[in-house]
């Protein structure tokens, strides 16, 4: 058997609930998903998932002025004119498998 090493790490209360939920249901222990998340920055030779910076920051309706709020607004009917539409049952489900919310 080979040595192992402790890996000690903080992370938010919620995520690591979240995260234990989700690998319980996998059947997966914690140390291993974290070893399996090490061994693929090992074979990818990075971070096994795209990183992106958003293009750009959500924002409280609350912090908008009146033209900031009418042009997204605006941009809301556009998408809705264009058929960029999605059902609501598709969005929770999503929801619910990528955030467990």
């Amino acid at each position: 058997m080979q040595r192992t090493a402790n890996v000690f790490a903080r992370v938010e209360p919620d995520i690591k609930e979240q995260a234990e939920y989700v690998l319980n249901q996998l059947g997966i222990p914690m140390s291993n998903a974290i070893g399996l998340f090490l061994r693929q920055i090992i074979m990818q030779r990075g971070i096994p998932f795209e990183m992106k910076i958003p293009t750009r920051e959500p924002v409280a309706i609350g912090a908008m002025n009146a033209e900031a709020l009418n042009a997204e607004l605006e941009k809301g009917y556009a998408d809705v004119a264009a058929g960029c539409l999605h059902d609501i049952d598709d969005v929770v489900s999503e929801m619910q498998r990528d955030y467990g919310v």
